[in-house]
């Protein structure tokens, strides 16, 4: 049986979600074209300042989009341009809505027809991309506490990116679609996680069970004091990494309070702390670090890693490549790019064209949208 299999089961015990994905920067921005007279339509259709999707404006309405779903899946033969174009092209609040017209309509899941339909990493992108953004979130990391190989970093990002990549509402959403699809809590298969030892288990459940303030108040002594702690945590590469120091600073301050605090800890010694955890080579606690600081503070920094790493070597990890541009493509993907072509001089469009092909690599480049 397919993962998918497995997760559409575990996905019809999720109960109804509000539509209220709060990890995407412009939630206010949709309010306020609600309330201007714009509707729920206008604020469905609301899409964040550095998403790299493309939305039709003004887009048929659910219940037509769900007929030309439906149209496109009946019959001899799939119309797999037709999916990636009306899916590829929506918010994550009209896919909800597209889903439940679909639903009504034709009393099976928008989900459970893409799985009979399609097939292979287009299936997954598509499937993933149409599913609610804190469903997803909690299936992705159910996965990653399932490998078997001990300890892989990439699969570790997995929390870490659930944790610290969108806002604290969205995880205390995250939790909630966990608890419901899988009878237990993240918090608690983190810590029993038999892939992980201490301290870096003690730090992936802080991360996990937080609830950071999401305000943008500052305490600039705090941070003079903590980048300290901090330096005196990392320093030394034949020392271990001072764990609770870390666990406490990094999983408890607000993103605001750590930008302040990082920033300090650049101007007192020269160079930022994501170089000096880099010099810890072999260090897995300090790689974990890394990955959940520029996740807080320059998510963008992050996934343009993943999306590099997921194409380098033999093989391409589609499971990476489809999670780094899925989860980025309605949040903050036009930075991804514009950092993935700084560091890595191509462009993430270029590398999913040579590492994908088919309607897979249709469905990655409509979400990445066009470079500019």
């Amino acid at each position: 049986m397919c993962c998918w299999c497995c997760c559409l089961d575990c996905i019809h015990n999720i109960p109804p979600i509000n539509l209220l994905f709060l990890h995407f920067s412009p939630h206010s921005l949709s309010s306020s074209a609600a309330s201007a007279g714009g509707g729920e339509a206008a604020a469905a259709a609301a899409v964040a300042p550095m998403a790299s999707i493309s939305v039709p404006n003004p887009a048929p309405s659910p219940t037509e989009d769900a007929e030309s779903i439906r149209k496109a899946v009946q019959g001899w033969g799939t119309d797999e341009n037709a999916l990636i174009e009306i899916l590829g092209h929506r918010t994550a609040a009209q896919r909800a809505e597209i889903a439940v017209a679909y639903e009504g309509l034709y009393d099976e899941t928008l989900l459970d027809r893409l799985h009979s339909e399609l097939s292979g990493d287009f299936r997954s992108a598509l499937m993933l991309w149409t599913m609610d953004p804190a469903a997803r979130d909690a299936k992705l990391a159910n996965e990653a506490l399932k490998k078997k190989k001990k300890g892989e970093l990439r699969h570790i990002w997995v929390l870490v990116e659930v944790a610290c990549a969108s806002s604290p509402d969205h995880l205390v959403a995250v939790r909630k679609a966990y608890r419901a699809a899988y009878a237990s809590s993240l918090e608690e298969d983190v810590a029993s996680c038999s892939l992980f030892g201490d301290p870096l288990r003690r730090f992936l459940v802080r991360l996990v069970s937080s609830y950071r303030y999401g305000g943008g108040g500052v305490d600039g002594e705090l941070a003079i004091a903590e980048a300290a702690e901090l330096h005196d945590a990392v320093v030394g590469r034949g020392q271990a990494l001072h764990g609770d120091d870390v666990v406490r600073i990094v999983g408890t301050r607000s993103k605001a309070q750590l930008a302040v605090t990082l920033e300090r800890y650049r101007q007192e010694h020269g160079k930022g702390i994501d170089e000096v955890l880099d010099g810890r080579r072999g260090d897995q606690l300090a790689a974990v670090l890394k990955a959940a600081l520029w996740c807080l503070t320059s998510p963008e920094k992050h996934f343009a890693e993943v999306i590099r790493t997921s194409i380098l070597g033999l093989g391409t990890d589609e499971e990476m490549l489809t999670r780094g541009i899925v989860s980025r493509a309605e949040v903050d993907m036009e930075k991804v790019k514009e950092e993935y072509k700084v560091r890595y001089n191509t462009t993430v469009t270029a590398d999913v064209r040579g590492d994908t092909s088919g309607y897979y690599m249709n469905t990655l480049l409509t979400l990445v949208g066009p470079e500019k």
